[in-house]
Formats: C-alpha cells, sequence, structure tokens
C-alpha cells in the first residue's frame, strides 16, 4: 500500500484518487478552493423569482463510456449517482449568412439528411467522406494513444501505425486544410474549425487528427446531466470518500518534495511538516508543476503556447426563447476572430476581444436549474488569456468586463436573439476569474494549445504523475478521465 497525495480535485485528481483508493492504496486529496470540482464549476443565484443554479465550466458530457467504466473501476455503477439525458440537437449551429440552422446529432444518417435539408446533397455528401476518414482516426487514436502513456515525440514515431490510419490522420495537415479539401460547403468548414476551440487551438494551425473530436461527439452522443454537470464533481467525491480517500479543501500545496531522483511528499501553505508520500499525483496546470511545485526549466520551456481562454457571462432570463440546450451563433468571418483571439505575437499584433464573436449559447430545459418560467444561460465566447503580454489581454482593466459584456449581447441581438431587456441580472466571469478560481495560468482552458502530443503524465522524479486537462490526452472530460485511468493503470495495485 502506498501512501499518495493528489495535488488538486478537479475531474482528473477525483478520478485518480477514486480508482487508486479501489485498488488498495492510502490516498489523501489537497485541494487549494473551498470545494471540489476544479473547472466543473458551479454558481447559484438566489432572485425573488426562486434559484438559478450554473455550470460554469463544461457544459456537455460525451463518450459516457468513460464515465461508466470509472465507476465500475471504483465498485459502483454510474446510474445509481447521476442521471444522464441525451441530447438531439447536441448542438444548434445558426451561421451568420441567414441560413438555415443545423442540428446536430449522433444518428450519422439522420445528420446527413439534416445536412442534405439545409445544405443540398453535394454538401451531405462531402460530409459523409469526412465522417468515414474521421472514423478512421477515431479509431487509430482510441486504440494507440488515449488510454496508454505517451511521454515523448518518439512514442508516437514508435507506434505500429497502418498505413490507412497514417493516411488518415495526415501528419503536417491542419484541421483547416482537411475541411477545405473534403467540405465544398462553407459553413460545414466553419463547423469543423469549432472543434479546433474544444482544445484551445486555432483551426488554421490545429493538428488534422483533431477531425476525431467530432466524431467522438457525433458517434457516440451528447448529454447532459439533470441538474447540471456539477453532479459530476459530487459523485465522484461521495466515491472517494466512501472508498476511504481524505479530502481536504483550502489546502494550497506549495511545493513537491523530490530529491535524488523521487518524491518525498508535498508542502502546504501555512503548514510547517511537509506531508510525507511515496507517490504525488498532480491534477494541476503543467505549466504550474514545473513552474511553481517543482521548478523543472526543461519541461517548462514547451509550455508557453497557451490555449485560448473565455469570456462567460451567466444569465438570468424570463421567459421563454425556445433555443436548444446547445446553441452556436456563427460571425460572417471567423478568422477575424481567430485573428483577434490569438494575436500575432511574432509581428507585435496584440490579441484583443473579438468584435464579432462566435457566440456559444447553454440553456438546460431543467427544472432544478432555474424557475419556472425563466431560463439560466450560460454564455461563453472565445476570448484572449489574461495578461499583459502581446498574446493577451489585461481582463482587470476597469469597465473592460463589463463593456464586453454589453457587446456580446449586442451580437446575439444582431443574430436574432435579443434577451436584453429580458435579463434579470448577469453575472461576469473573465480569464482573470478563471485564473484566480481554479490556479490556470491566464485563465487558458486547456492548458497548451491542442495537439497530438501534450506534457507527459509522467514527471521528470521517479513517484510524480500528472493528470488533467493540460496533460496527455488532453481537455474535456472524457480525455481527462482517461488519463486518470492511465495513471492509475501506470501506478498499479497495492496488492
Amino acid at each position: 500500500m502506498a501512501r499518495i497525495v493528489v495535488v488538486g480535485a478537479g475531474v482528473g485528481g477525483l478520478a485518480t484518487a477514486a480508482r487508486l483508493a479501489a485498488t488498495g492504496h492510502q490516498v489523501t486529496v489537497f485541494e487549494r478552493a473551498d470545494t471540489v470540482g476544479g473547472k466543473l464549476g458551479r454558481y447559484a443565484r438566489d432572485t425573488p423569482v426562486g434559484s438559478f443554479h450554473f455550470d460554469t465550466g463544461p457544459s456537455l458530457l460525451t463518450l459516457p463510456e468513460v464515465f461508466h467504466d470509472l465507476f465500475e473501476a471504483t465498485g459502483a455503477k454510474l446510474d445509481e449517482y447521476l442521471d444522464l439525458v441525451p441530447l438531439d440537437p447536441i448542438v444548434r449551429h445558426v451561421f451568420g449568412d441567414g441560413g438555415p440552422p443545423l442540428d446536430s446529432c449522433a444518428d450519422p444518417v439522420e445528420f446527413a439528411t439534416r445536412i442534405g435539408a439545409a445544405f443540398g446533397d453535394r454538401a451531405a455528401a462531402d460530409w459523409q467522406r469526412l465522417w468515414r476518414r474521421a472514423a478512421r482516426v477515431w479509431n487509430a487514436s482510441s486504440r494507440d494513444i488515449l488510454r496508454r502513456t505517451v511521454d515523448s515525440p518518439r512514442d508516437l514515431a514508435s507506434l505500429a501505425w497502418r498505413v490507412g490510419d497514417l493516411a488518415a490522420i495526415a501528419p503536417g495537415r491542419t484541421l483547416r486544410g482537411l475541411g477545405r479539401r473534403h467540405l465544398s460547403d462553407p459553413r460545414l468548414r466553419m463547423l469543423l474549425d469549432r472543434y479546433a476551440t474544444y482544445t484551445g487551438a486555432d483551426p488554421r494551425r490545429a493538428p488534422a487528427a483533431l477531425v476525431a473530436v467530432p466524431y467522438a461527439e457525433l458517434a457516440f452522443g451528447g448529454w447532459y446531466l439533470r441538474g447540471g454537470l456539477g453532479t459530476l464533481a459530487d459523485a465522484l467525491l461521495t466515491r472517494c470518500l466512501d472508498l476511504g480517500v481524505v479530502v481536504q479543501t483550502d489546502a494550497t500545496v506549495t511545493r513537491i518534495d523530490a530529491t535524488g531522483g523521487r518524491v518525498h511528499g508535498v508542502r502546504l501553505a501555512g503548514v510547517g511538516a511537509p506531508v510525507p508520500a511515496d507517490v504525488v499525483v498532480a491534477n494541476v496546470d503543467a505549466l504550474t508543476v514545473y513552474r511553481d511545485l517543482l521548478p523543472h526549466p526543461r519541461r517548462l520551456a514547451g509550455l508557453t503556447d497557451r490555449s485560448l481562454a473565455g469570456f462567460v457571462l451567466l444569465l438570468g432570463v424570463s421567459g421563454s426563447t425556445g433555443l436548444a440546450h446547445h446553441n452556436v451563433f456563427f460571425p460572417g468571418d471567423y478568422d477575424a476572430e481567430f485573428d483577434a483571439v490569438f494575436g500575432d505575437p511574432g509581428r507585435g499584433v496584440r490579441a484583443r476581444p473579438a468584435a464579432d464573436p462566435t457566440v456559444f449559447v447553454t440553456v438546460a430545459d431543467d427544472p432544478m436549474v432555474r424557475p419556472a418560467g425563466h431560463e439560466a444561460w450560460f454564455v461563453l465566447v472565445n476570448a484572449p488569456r489574461q495578461g499583459t503580454a502581446t498574446g493577451a489581454v489585461d481582463w482587470r482593466r476597469p469597465g473592460l468586463a463589463d463593456a464586453y459584456a454589453d457587446r456580446v449581447l449586442e451580437v446575439l441581438a444582431r443574430r436574432g436573439v435579443d434577451v436584453r431587456d429580458r435579463v434579470l441580472f448577469r453575472e461576469v466571469r473573465t480569464p482573470a476569474d478563471l485564473d484566480a478560481a481554479t490556479g490556470a495560468p491566464g485563465g487558458s482552458i486547456y492548458g497548451t494549445a491542442g495537439g497530438l502530443l501534450r506534457p507527459a503524465n509522467r514527471g521528470p522524479a521517479n513517484g510524480l504523475w500528472l493528470v488533467g486537462g493540460s496533460t496527455h490526452p488532453g481537455g474535456g472530460l472524457p480525455m481527462v478521465t482517461l488519463s486518470a485511468q492511465i495513471v492509475a493503470d501506470e501506478i498499479g495495485p497495492a496488492w
């Protein structure tokens, strides 16, 4: 039985703790915040008409089998803890040209039919060809990458890739290039480009292999958890406590002790004595690990290309707007948004809030999260990270957040959804707020910008492991949960 310390009680940390405790280890989790969940955050607001509840992080659950596996590995059933609701549409896409919206779904034949009805038969045929390619990329990724450690480019190169897999993955090609090659309709290209933002990347630079992301969403379905996605954190905490895991909130780890090539424990703020450990699992951003907790210049060097961040509005809205659960309102010029959000540090062009951004609106038809006759809106736009460097924006600048919130609501109004006279309240969350609340450097949602090679799960000291969205295999709830499985399998059982 090993003494294991998990730093951070996000989904990755809690999932790892539960798996390790189920195999006989002694596990303690330290979380700097006063609650668990990490980026799977929540916010509640009481008003005269009733209570509104919001997920402030992920709003969609995909690859449900990953979570079924997690609960079964810890001696439970997912359905005993969570109520999964399938979504159709998974996402409603509204395009800036004023044409018909496109509703995605988990039935590929039906989705192709919807594409044909909205954009024509050629567009539907294009999508079906791309879908077959995406399936090959997904199958290769799932088989060879997503459930095993990938510590270096050498590990990727050494995989026994099949010739067809390599042709589909198209090393060196971008997601944008893949869309231009396969999709004749510019709206479908825009839809495909959006999935680069799932990894915090610019589609013009993101690898073509990210075509596996829409495949995973549309092949296995999109799901909502009744009561909100935050109920997943509650369920994982319950599993941990039932398995004997000690979870301490308001406990900030300031350093990982490692000498002689292996870890020996951690140090906590305000506590003189170190906490001994045989194994340390860090569920914090890899940048934070190698900059602050266990300084390591060599590993830190590759973590400067940060992912995009998000600007969020939480709105209490009176009446019913008839929106789908997930809605994406695209701009007329998608490239202008990416030019703004990422800037061009090489030419000294500063990042800035996009003037005409894509707007994501989530509206859960769930009486558990809003009063009758009202809606709880989660509104998200892509945004530069917090900071003063060329590729960042200082979101703490007085007046900026409120002015941009006004702008986002104006953009929605221009796109046919004007709720400005029906907003009971609004709560603004900037990348600076995400940084402060979760410790995500600059408020970057996914750590480093997306790609096939992320920071390794295996740390530079024996007994140090990394999990979470900034590490392999990537961001998003399923990938974070798979990182926990990878690490728990590598550590192994206590017996």
